[in-house]
Parts: C-alpha cells; sequence; structure tokens
C-alpha cells in the first residue's frame, strides 16, 4: 500500500506568469496557463514534494466570456456566467476541454492527452473533475460521439417533473437571471442549488441548472419522490462520460457536490466504470457525515473529510479548539478511516495564511503533519499552500475573501516565484516549502505511515492539552505537535497497551527527528514519559 498525497492545481492559474493582474481583466489583460507549462521539470519539482496524484482542476470546457467562435465553439452570455474565465464547475461541453489551456486551440484535446502521458511519465496519477450534479445554462456539446444523445436533446419541457428528461423544467416562465443581459430561457430550468425557481439571486449557483437523476423534488406531497426503475438516461449519458475519461488515461476523478446527486446513481455508475477500469478511483465532495458510508458503499474510495478533521483543525489553530478534538474526530470515521480524505486547503476554502484563517502559513505546519501523518488515508494541499499563498488578492468576479480566485483570469505570484522564479522566492517562502516537502516525503515514503498501525497518544497525556498533540505511527515513530506560538519541552507517556499493541522493544538508543535531521537520545519505556522538545507552530517526527 502507497500513501496517496494529491496535490491540487487549478490549471489555468498554475502556469500563468503574467503579470499585469488587472481586476476584472480580460484573458488579453490577464494571460493564462497552460498544459505545456507542465513540463518535465515542473513535474518533477511537484513529485519531489513528495506528491502521489496532481487533480488538474478546471480542464472541462465551461463557460466563459472569451469568444472562440472562430474555432466554432458556441459564445456564452456573460449573464449567465460568472467572471471573465467563468467557472471551472458550469460544464459547457463535457467531451471537451478548456481552450484556454491550449497553445494550439485545434489540437487542445492532444495536448491534454500528452499532460497525462508526461504526468505519468513523471511517476504521478492524474486526478480531473467529473461534475455530475449541474451544467452550464447553454450547454451543448459539439464533441460528443456521435451516437451520444446529448444532455437535455430529448427533454419535454412542458413538465415541471419527467423521469426521462435530463432537467427540471418552471413551466410557463422565463429564466431571469440576477445580472442583467441578452440571455433567454423559457421555460426556466432549475438552478444547479436546488432552486426550483426562474428568479434565482446573486446568491445562487444562477450560472449551472440542475441535472434530473430521477428525483421529483417537486413532488405534490411535500417530499421528494424517487424514479429510479426504469433507469433514467442521464444515468446512461454521465456513466459514458466517465468512461469516456477514463479512457483517455484518467486515474481518478474527484466528484463536485456528490451528495446532490443519488448514491443509487453512483452504484450504477461506479460499477460499470470499474469492470472496465478496475484502478479507477473516485473522490466524493460528500459534507454530511451521515451519508458517508452510503456513498463509499455506491463506490467512493475516498470522500472529503471536512465537518469532521478540517473543521477541528482549522478551529486548533484559530480559536483555541483543544487538540483532544482530534481524537474524537478520527475516532468518529475510524471504521472507514482509509476512505477519508484530509485536507487544509482546496479552492473552496479560505487560504491558511488569509486574514481570514490564520494570518501566516506557518501556524498550520502542526496542522498539516497532522493530516498528513496520523493515518494511512490519502492527504491533500492546494498548490501555493506550501509557500504560504495568502489568498487575498481582489481579482474581479472573486473578491478579497481569502480565496483564490476560481471565476477570474489571474496568476498566483507565490506559485509563479515556486515554480518558474525561484531566485525571488522569500526565505519564509523557502522555509515552509521544505517543511512542506520533508512532512510529504515521511508521508509517501516511510512504510510505517504507508501502512501502520496508528496509536492516539491524548488519553494517557493530559498535560497536553490544548495545544499538543501526540501519536505513534507504527513500532518506531513518535509524533508530537505543538499548535502554541512558543517552543515546548513535554513529557509524552507511552503506555504498556502501546508496546503490546504495536510491538515496540522496550530499548535506550538513539532517534532521529525527520523533519529537523536532529538526533536524540531516546529512552523507551513503558508507562514512563518521553521528554520531547517541540518547536512553536511545529513538530518533531522521532525514528528509532
Amino acid at each position: 500500500m502507497n500513501k496517496i498525497v494529491i496535490y491540487q492545481v487549478f490549471t489555468r492559474l498554475f502556469g500563468n506568469r503574467n503579470t499585469a493582474r488587472i481586476p476584472d481583466g480580460t484573458l488579453s489583460d490577464n494571460g493564462t496557463g497552460k498544459f505545456q507549462d507542465f513540463d518535465n521539470k515542473v513535474l518533477r519539482r511537484i513529485r519531489d514534494k513528495g506528491v502521489t496524484h496532481i487533480w488538474y482542476t478546471g480542464v472541462i470546457r465551461h463557460a466563459s466570456v472569451t469568444d472562440y467562435s472562430a474555432y466554432g465553439l458556441p459564445v456564452q452570455e456573460a449573464s449567465v456566467v460568472k467572471g471573465k474565465a467563468g467557472s471551472p464547475y458550469a460544464i459547457c461541453d463535457y467531451y471537451d476541454v478548456d481552450p484556454d489551456l491550449a497553445v494550439d486551440v485545434t489540437r487542445r484535446m492532444s495536448e491534454w492527452e500528452a499532460l497525462i502521458s508526461r504526468t505519468h511519465a513523471a511517476g504521478m496519477k492524474v486526478i480531473t473533475d467529473f461534475v455530475s450534479n449541474h451544467v452550464a445554462r447553454q450547454y451543448r456539446s459539439i464533441c460528443k460521439p456521435a451516437d451520444v444523445a446529448d444532455i437535455g436533446e430529448r427533454d419535454v419541457d412542458g413538465k415541471h417533473f419527467s423521469p426521462t428528461n435530463d432537467f427540471y423544467y418552471c413551466v410557463g416562465t422565463p429564466f431571469i437571471s440576477p445580472v442583467p443581459g441578452n440571455y433567454e430561457e423559457n421555460p426556466a430550468k432549475a438552478t444547479g442549488n436546488d432552486c426550483f425557481s426562474a428568479h434565482p439571486s446573486a446568491n445562487d449557483w444562477y450560472e449551472t441548472v440542475k441535472l434530473n437523476y430521477g428525483i421529483d423534488y417537486c413532488d405534490w406531497s411535500g417530499t421528494p419522490s424517487f424514479h429510479f426503475t426504469p433507469v433514467p438516461p442521464l444515468w446512461d449519458k454521465m456513466t459514458a462520460i466517465l468512461l469516456f475519461w477514463a479512457g483517455k488515461g484518467i486515474d481518478a476523478f474527484r466528484c463536485d457536490m456528490a451528495e446532490m446527486v443519488p448514491a443509487e446513481f453512483w452504484d450504477y455508475a461506479s460499477t460499470r466504470l470499474k469492470a472496465k477500469f478496475p484502478n479507477v478511483k473516485l473522490i466524493g465532495e460528500v459534507y454530511n457525515p451521515a451519508l458517508y458510508r452510503r456513498y463509499i458503499a455506491a463506490g467512493f474510495d475516498y470522500l472529503y473529510d471536512k465537518v469532521g478533521m478540517y473543521d477541528t483543525l482549522r478551529a486548533i489553530i484559530t480559536s483555541g479548539c483543544p487538540t483532544a478534538e482530534i481524537t474524537r474526530r478520527w475516532q468518529e470515521t475510524d471504521d472507514i478511516r482509509g476512505n477519508m480524505l484530509y485536507f487544509l486547503e482546496n479552492h473552496d476554502e479560505q487560504r491558511i495564511a488569509s486574514d481570514f484563517f490564520a494570518h501566516d502559513g506557518r501556524k498550520a505546519v502542526p496542522a498539516f503533519i497532522v493530516a498528513a501523518l496520523l493515518m494511512s488515508n490519502p492527504v491533500m494541499l492546494y498548490a501555493g499552500q506550501e509557500y504560504g499563498e495568502r489568498g487575498m488578492d481582489a481579482e474581479g468576479f472573486s473578491g478579497r475573501d481569502g480565496r483564490t480566485t476560481i471565476f477570474d483570469y489571474w496568476s498566483v505570484e507565490s506559485i509563479r516565484r515556486g515554480y518558474f522564479d525561484r531566485r525571488r522566492l522569500t526565505a519564509d517562502e523557502r522555509q515552509l516549502e521544505s517543511l512542506y516537502t520533508k512532512i510529504l516525503n515521511v508521508a509517501t515514503k516511510e512504510k510505517t505511515v504507508a501502512d501502520g498501525a496508528s496509536f492516539d497518544l491524548m488519553y494517557v497525556n493530559p498535560q497536553l492539552n490544548p495545544r499538543q498533540y501526540a501519536f505513534l505511527r507504527g513500532n518506531d515513530m513518535l509524533v508530537v505537535t505543538n499548535f502554541d506560538d512558543k517552543d515546548v519541552a513535554v513529557p509524552v507517556v507511552i503506555p504498556q497497551h502501546a508496546f503490546d499493541f504495536l510491538h515496540i522493544k522496550e530499548q535506550s538508543g538513539t532517534a532521529v527527528d525527520l523533519l529537523s535531521g536532529k538526533t536524540f537520545t531516546l529512552d523507551l519505556q513503558a508507562d514512563r514519559a518521553v521528554n520531547v522538545g517541540v518547536p512553536a507552530n511545529g513538530g518533531v517526527v522521532l525514528k528509532w
């Protein structure tokens, strides 16, 4: 078993070296990254951080105000596009890729296929998005196989709901966008965030249309009714899309808002996908813990651990939540521990170093040590996290909210320095990158992290609360983290039960901290304390 480390890149932003950074700028103003920016040198640098999988976000063609009609691509109406570049989750053709990312627009698919091959040759696997719950308002595939019916092509729009329709309709009512423009849609289709009104607000996902998997949300009984037999036609259309991309060499799909799509569909689709591509993985954006096990049973390999581990680690960093809460959180999912994906940043969440989170990327180091080393399950980081990217730009449609925009043409200075102008990296950025690299390489290269048992030490170490957290990995590693702003020296008791459970031998000798390289004298005796010095906002990984 190998520990999975996912590196999320927002593909359009990652390689963009244009320094104009004009708020609400066009493609010609601010430029865009390309598939070719992930050359062999860049891919090696990513791999050397300890990364096993790259999640290329925003590859499938989505709605944008940039005009590519000269290449035969439909023009999108600005009133149903968020930002100049558009949301990567408003897909307008499931069988095409974003022309922004290609050097030669006419060869955009070939350039994407070449990047998939380069990534594999560099020793990493490829993840891309599967946006299953909704599509762009003006969805129309011009690249689908000839024998595939387009989504919505055979709908009867005189019904609010039909199990054979792909969309939901507000019969007799035209769509009114919260943004003035020339877009016409009559009757209106329901909006992606389960807004069944023809008048979505600016806070709704008004640029998207909800897909119909056979659930009648408008049933007169007041509760949804389910129409899964016979199989709704959308199920086969969406399964075909997964099979199409798996055939291109995609190793895993990050399934957007998976819990808004019935588990019955995922069971149907995953069975067919994995029958043909048994090694392909599904990663689900599921936020409701009560649904975790149902979606895992339906074929998901990994699920976001957002409302559990992410929220807890963030609260420890920002609001003094006691570290003992980490124990409670992993225990809640202990039976599915291998299926939970830990992270501290992604495109939806605020940057750690932003004014809305911790102000300083270094403050999250102990939390990332926990996320990366506590269990054998996957861990993810978002490009720029390892440089302390602040996400405090006001890019345009995306205001200054502590997040890196997904709607605007922009370039991210920390990523530009980290990959394309390393001479300009600050000392703090270099130090943080080095720490992340060490942590992730411990995660991927140490056998006890990949497949060894984990033993939480908090129940016998109340003196560590609320700012330190300690655990064992396998029979040769002690991890102690410190969320405090000052260095600490703490005694960590290792109980007899841990020695028995992990088959640890009582011994006196030396241990090395895999993060600092320092060597320590270590006296391992059951029910006795090991004295450990731990740096501020950091941790030690002692291997004996």
